[in-house]
């Protein structure tokens, strides 16, 4: 066996799909299936379950998902170290970020480290705050910008660029339509339209609604800030949004109310892995340059996710 077929292995369980992996690792789909049936064929075991829509895990991949991303992960920082000593930054990173992003001091920071690095291959990719969480536990992404409730996650290293409240957008002719404020309880009486499940903002007002003891009608989701607030003006809910990000989007025919009964800070910022490669440690270095290390820089309100 050889460290790509681990690498294609990998890719494939994580993703589920043999597409979606081969799309990662930058190959065709039939490479990515011939290099794993060969790294089968040499372990004398099927690996992955390939009769349902999604590739599984059998239990002989159960017994070797760990070994073989602790195997990538040690030929990673035998790399790293040899470029450490040689005080190079090269190779490759993964950086995630919120769909519908449009942080500007982050897109920033990924102009500076192009600029100063450009022998390092830069993969960006979107998706919520969730899956991007994960990919960084796994290995997969070092780096994201990411939304969620409560607090950054504990396991992983992190900067929080901002902490705030849940607004509603109300549509001119809704009822509660003039109110400043709503309280949560009046609020879910109504459709509502919001951001998709695995986002912060959503996680926020799921956990907040269950902590009440509320149940709640979600008629419609998207996945872009300005598109929640599109349906809810058009009267099809009241849109729920972070505080900071209902704000941009208030109109004449949308206005803005504070959700009182929201006890869960909604967050946004970095979070990376604890053992970042040289490249992705070059990376940070512009990242808190550009947030301040005490998330003083706040970026425009449609980031948060």
């Amino acid at each position: 066996m050889d460290l790509r077929q681990l690498k294609y292995f990998v890719a494939v369980a994580e993703e589920g799909n043999f597409t979606r992996a081969a799309e990662r690792v930058f190959i065709t789909q039939s490479g990515v299936s011939a290099q794993v049936q060969q790294l089968e064929r040499e372990l004398g075991a099927p690996l992955l379950d390939r009769s349902g829509r999604r590739a599984t895990l059998t239990a002989a991949g159960e017994a070797a998902i760990d070994p073989a991303r602790d195997a990538l992960a040690a030929a990673r920082r035998v790399r790293d170290a040899v470029d450490a000593v040689n005080e190079v930054v090269r190779g490759r990173v993964t950086i995630g970020m919120v769909t519908a992003c449009t942080v500007t001091p982050f897109f920033d920071a990924l102009g500076a480290f192009g600029r100063a690095h450009p022998g390092v291959e830069v993969e960006l990719v979107e998706d919520t705050s969730d899956l991007l969480t994960q990919r960084i536990r796994s290995g997969a992404m070092e780096v994201a910008l990411i939304g969620c409730a409560h607090a950054m996650p504990a396991d992983l290293d992190g900067l929080e660029i901002i902490s705030e409240g849940l607004s509603a957008l109300i549509p001119a002719d809704h009822p509660l339509s003039g109110t400043d404020e709503v309280a949560l309880r009046e609020l879910v009486g109504h459709p509502i339209v919001a951001l998709p499940l695995g986002t912060g903002i959503r996680t926020v007002l799921e956990e907040s609604c269950t902590a009440a003891g509320l149940s709640h009608d979600v008629a419609l989701q998207a996945t872009a800030p300005s598109a929640v607030a599109d349906l809810a003006q058009r009267g099809l809910g009241v849109g729920v949004l972070s505080t900071s990000m209902a704000a941009e989007f208030a109109s004449d025919d949308l206005s803005v109310a504070a959700i009182d009964g929201i006890a869960i800070p909604a967050l946004l910022g970095l979070a990376w892995t604890k053992t970042p490669s040289p490249a992705a440690s070059a990376l940070l270095v512009h990242l808190r340059e550009a947030f301040g290390d005490d998330g003083g820089a706040v970026p425009p309100a449609s980031a948060q996710g």
